[in-house]
């Protein structure tokens, strides 16, 4: 059976805890269109970023 040898720092607990809480990159919708967009990037679907058009999207 293991033993501990000695004591683990507060720091190293919680850096193995934060792998836990960790959710991913949440996505929120673009407020020109509604589309789901990755925070700080261009919406894929209009490509607009903080209200100003930056990519120019065509049609297909």
């Amino acid at each position: 059976m293991a033993v501990q040898q000695r004591k683990v720092s507060k720091q190293k607990v919680r850096q193995r805890q934060a792998a836990n809480r960790y959710q991913g990159m949440q996505s929120s919708p673009c407020p020109s269109c509604g589309a789901a967009r990755r925070p700080h990037r261009v919406c894929m679907q209009c490509g607009k970023y903080k209200d100003r058009q930056v990519v120019s999207i065509t049609a297909e």
